[in-house]
């Protein structure tokens, strides 16, 4: 992993901690979870306080997710709400994490002015055991606590206010007037600093979760979803009468629900014939015959021209695999009729051809479901599935990964607005 760390295609865009007094709070929120502090000079963390380098010191990627569940957080910063989530259980934790620092900015603000917030995001289940336990999950709590107990005494404060406010005699009581001014040293004016949460329960709608070897649930106003591996424990037999059970092997089932369910944009001179989507794909697929036909070739002075040769020179290995004359055969009749008779496609290589509606609320959840049917496409996998495309890297010859990090610098990371806009029609 250290090629995906050094070119920051892992663990990218943290934020630093060096600061002797943001460390010595995070050791704080270490030492509430039962962690030893750190010894470390300096750091990185992600939205939910996740450190990798934390994570190797203590010899536990999972320090902020035992069990995969009730994730942990800890915030040091408001500047964490613009960072990603690098490692979770559940795909949405992100948005959840970055919902709760949206409704309570003006809390965290002040706060971690002068404290460090740490907690749970807590769910109704403490441990899964079998997909019943995911689909009983329908809200979260976030239990936030703070080191130095601002919270709490904010809140002792504000109930002191209220009861000047409201007993006549309430301002003869010196020990209470002197605890007010106790509390207002460590606390400010609450006046003017929101410093309790305002909002801390938020919907827990569709998401992914590594649980079970990976498990997708889409929501729905009249039905939930589940699409995984049949050997799932609960699959087919939680909740039959509310939930569809899909397996992810088979792609006709899954592609018929996302179309049915509006998912998915189908194959239309529209958006295909801007986008340079059918030419993204056919490249990967040929990126991808060439790794299987020779895993340890160099193929650092790649280009279009090399590219073209190759496939003339390997016809008959690319007329086995399928993909690429199918990708040029819709390419034509996309460019004749302005669309693709899908129903006519085989169900494996329709995914090859659609992406998620860019406005529907799971556009990002369903790219990455598309991706786990395209795998030769990693350039996707990275975008949409990076647990997907860690995983995949991890079985790569060293000459395939030097590859696809110089691909993916050259593409995805030139530009990342401009690449996810162009290609799957999503703007931030």
């Amino acid at each position: 992993m250290d090629l995906l760390r050094d070119n920051e295609l892992i663990y990218g865009r943290l934020l630093p901690i060096d600061e002797p007094h943001l460390i010595d709070r995070y050791n704080k929120a270490l030492k509430a979870f039962g962690f030893k502090p750190t010894k470390l000079k300096s750091f990185h963390v992600d939205r939910t306080g996740f450190s990798p380098e934390i994570a190797e010191e203590c010899k536990d990627y999972d320090y902020l997710d035992p069990n995969g569940i009730n994730r942990r957080f800890i915030i040091l910063t408001p500047a964490q709400i613009d960072l990603p989530v690098v490692h979770t259980a559940f795909s949405n934790t992100s948005q959840l994490m970055f919902e709760f620092m949206s409704k309570n900015s003006r809390a965290i603000d002040a706060l971690t002015i002068k404290d460090v917030i740490y907690g749970e995001i807590e769910d109704s289940v403490s441990t899964v055991s079998d997909i019943e336990d995911l689909l009983s999950i329908n809200q979260v709590e976030f239990r936030v606590l703070s080191a130095e107990d601002v919270l709490g005494k904010a809140s002792e404060l504000g109930t002191l206010v209220d009861r000047l406010k409201q007993e006549p005699d309430a301002w003869r009581d010196n020990k209470m007037l002197e605890r007010m001014v106790e509390l207002a040293k460590v606390t400010g004016d609450i006046r003017e600093n929101a410093l309790v949460p305002d909002q801390v329960i938020f919907r827990h709608n569709a998401y992914w979760t590594s649980h079970f070897g990976g498990l997708y649930v889409f929501v729905d106003p009249d039905v939930t979803t589940v699409i995984g591996d049949p050997a799932a424990p609960g699959f087919r037999r939680s909740r039959p009468w509310q939930v569809s059970y899909l397996s992810i092997k088979d792609a006709d089932a899954v592609f018929r629900f996302l179309a049915s369910s509006g998912r998915i944009e189908l194959p239309r001179a529209s958006w295909i014939e801007n986008s340079g989507y059918l030419e993204h794909r056919a490249e990967m697929v040929v990126r991808n015959l060439i790794w299987q036909a020779d895993p340890d070739r160099n193929l650092s002075s790649v280009d279009k021209v090399w590219l073209q040769t190759w496939i003339h020179n390997n016809a008959s290995a690319i007329n086995r695999d399928g993909d690429f004359p199918f990708l040029n055969a819709a390419k034509r009749e996309i460019g004749q009729l302005g669309q693709l008779k899908i129903e006519d496609v085989q169900p494996r290589q329709r995914f090859l051809v659609v992406r998620a509606k860019p406005r529907h609320a799971d556009a990002w959840l369903t790219n990455r479901l598309i991706s786990d049917f395209v795998p030769s496409d990693f350039v996707s996998r990275y975008v949409f599935n990076k647990q997907g495309f860690y995983k995949d890297y991890e079985g790569f010859s060293g000459a395939w990964r030097s590859h696809v990090v110089d691909v993916l610098k050259t593409t995805y990371l030139r530009d990342k607005d401009a690449f996810r806009n162009r290609l799957y029609g999503l703007t931030d």
